[in-house]
């Protein structure tokens, strides 16, 4: 304390001392009364007053360092202003909140133009409807060319060698005659202008004008177990059992095109698909289902189904699966045609034979051959909704053009069976000859035949 009192002291004393000698040497009234003679030389003047005021500067300088350095008052003084506003500042001062983002709206896509925007409000929306293969089937009248024709039942008796002529609307034969050998199926010709019987012990085909209902002659065929047509009618299908072998001919000049060996015995039946590139065939003797490509003319997928011997194949309305009755197994196999994998089995009753869809494509009638039943399966659900008995052995069906009528070939029984499709009561037994089996109920709806014994689409 005592040091810094001295050192004040030297300062004052100091600055007295410079007080006094530019009072002396300026003669300003502060400092006292100027010098003589001093205005004569103004230059001088000027140039001790910039001294005399850089001296002031600088003395002001050390005075105020040296008061703050070293006084306590100025060392408190020093230190708010230096520090504590800083602390306070960054007390005080808020946090900086995030920021956030604002959503960018989006982009609204221009309206269409006049032209257009009218456009869309005329146009309706167009609903897709669904796939049905058999919906120019489901109609009661028959196409105008065949109104003409009167209804007949045409029964092939494979023994006897014959076929039986039956009128539908009295239930009785009107007609009978002899063909070739081992006669399994009367087939509708693919646009329907006349029926071949398929003798195939004969090795040739029968052929009935289905306007006086007899035959108009005859051709040949390798043993003609089965006859197919492909759907847009280029191409008939001769399924040759014994041989193993799918002969594929062209249709109007019956040229030899292609032949398809089947390795697995006993190949008999047959569906196309919704397109017509590939059929599914069925070999009885074996349990096998086998995929055949139209185009090329070559056997490229099978399945084996549960049980074994399948028999007859119907594809669905939608065209998405195919049936398959099966024998062996006492009921239906469904099969997916792109994977050809057995998807489903609905049990249906014993010795599971033949298929016929309904007219309203809701329901599929399967004959159990051997425990004399028919079943009625929705094909929605799979599930049998009704039983029908038939007795006797209930083989191929055929539908009358109105739906209302299911007629049956009884194989083992030389019979023909007739049922109400609304109640399933059994209307009528018609006795015709041997091992009756394919039967034909012609004309009938449709826009082509696919052959068999008249399945139509």
């Amino acid at each position: 304390m005592r040091e810094l009192e001295r050192q004040r002291e030297e300062y004052w004393a100091e600055r007295e001392r410079i007080r006094e000698e530019l009072s002396a040497e300026t003669g300003d009234a502060e400092y006292g009364p100027p010098e003589k003679g001093s205005h004569d030389k103004p230059k001088q003047v000027r140039n001790r007053k910039r001294r005399r005021l850089l001296f002031l500067l600088l003395t002001g300088m050390l005075a105020a360092f040296l008061f703050l350095t070293y006084s306590p008052t100025g060392n408190e003084w020093l230190t708010r202003a230096t520090i504590q506003p800083a602390e306070e500042e960054q007390a005080a001062a808020p946090e900086t909140p995030a920021i956030e983002e604002e959503p960018q709206p989006a982009e609204e896509e221009s309206p269409p133009a006049e032209e257009e925007q009218e456009a869309v409000a005329e146009t309706p929306a167009e609903e897709e409807e669904p796939v049905n293969v058999y919906a120019a089937t489901m109609t009661t009248e028959v196409k105008e060319s065949l109104a003409n024709l009167p209804e007949r039942v045409y029964v092939p008796n494979i023994i006897d060698g014959t076929i039986s002529v039956i009128d539908p609307e009295t239930f009785e034969i009107i007609d009978s005659y002899p063909v070739d050998q081992l006669p399994f199926h009367v087939t509708p010709s693919w646009d329907m202008t006349q029926l071949y019987v398929g003798n195939e012990e004969s090795s040739t085909l029968t052929i009935i004008d289905p306007q006086t209902g007899r035959p108009s002659g005859t051709t040949e065929a390798a043993f003609p177990y089965n006859l197919y047509y492909t759907p847009d009618g280029s191409k008939t299908i001769v399924v040759a059992e014994r041989l193993q072998r799918i002969g594929i001919r062209d249709t109007e000049t019956w040229e030899l095109l292609g032949s398809v060996y089947i390795p697995w015995p006993g190949v008999d039946h047959l569906d196309f698909s919704a397109d017509g590139s590939y059929f599914l065939a069925s070999s009885e003797w074996s349990g096998v289902v086998s995929k055949v490509d139209v185009n090329k003319m070559e056997l490229v997928d099978y399945v084996e189904v549960t049980g074994a011997l399948p028999v007859d194949i119907k594809l669905s309305p939608d065209g998405e699966v195919f049936y398959v009755a099966n024998q062996g197994s006492m009921g239906v196999s469904v099969i997916d045609p792109d994977t050809m994998e057995e998807i489903d089995f609905i049990p249906t009753g014993e010795g599971a034979h033949g298929l016929q869809i309904s007219k309203d494509t809701k329901s599929m009638y399967v004959s159990n051959r051997m425990e004399g039943t028919i079943s009625v399966m929705d094909l929605e659900t799979h599930e049998i909704t009704d039983t029908w008995v038939t007795g006797g052995t209930p083989d191929m069906f055929q539908l009358s053009t109105d739906g209302r009528q299911l007629w049956v070939s009884g194989r083992y029984d030389g019979a023909v069976y007739v049922l109400d499709t609304e109640t399933g009561e059994l209307l009528a037994t018609i006795y015709t000859g041997t091992q009756p089996h394919g039967i034909a109920y012609f004309p009938n709806a449709g826009r082509f035949s696919l052959g068999h014994n008249g399945v139509y689409r």
